[in-house]
């Protein structure tokens, strides 16, 4: 019987790969299985203080769901640096903007704990707004994350 609780090494982290298509698929429950598989909470070995999570690629970003009328109600405020400069835009403008991968990138972000540590696995995540990537080689293994939960996914 073993009485100490194993701790991984940075040394001893297998990570894998893994592809996640967010097509249909709801922002913010698509958000916490990411956040989950980058710190790494879904393996058995789970470590606090190390980065023992998987790399995420999500490819589809732009093709993400919002429930209710957050579409066009809910509105991202950001400050330009100039004096009255304060902005915002609502999260249709977000998505149909240069950049709709953003947003799955702040959503994670903000569920991941603050710090060096969370740097760290952001860098770990990729994500693309069509459906193609650069991670071929890697072999990431697809995720269905709308059979996981039903509400996963919006109609």
């Amino acid at each position: 019987m073993m009485k100490t609780t194993p701790s991984l090494r940075p040394a001893e982290v297998n990570k894998q790969w893994v592809l996640i298509d967010a097509e249909g698929l709801v922002l913010g429950r698509l958000a916490v299985i990411i956040a989950n598989r980058l710190r790494g909470k879904h393996k058995p070995q789970f470590t606090p203080h190390v980065d023992c999570g998987d790399n995420v690629v999500v490819i589809n970003a732009e093709k993400v769901q919002l429930t209710g009328h957050k579409l066009d109600q809910k509105i991202f405020y950001y400050h330009t640096g100039y004096p009255g400069g304060i902005k915002g835009r609502t999260v249709r403008q977000r998505l149909q903007g240069a950049h709709p991968g953003h947003l799955i990138e702040k959503a994670v972000e903000r569920m991941i704990t603050r710090g060096p540590l969370q740097r760290q696995q952001m860098k770990h995540l990729y994500v693309y707004a069509g459906d193609r990537h650069p991670h071929e080689g890697q072999q990431p293994q697809p995720l269905d994350v709308a059979a996981l939960n039903r509400k996963n996914r919006r109609a």
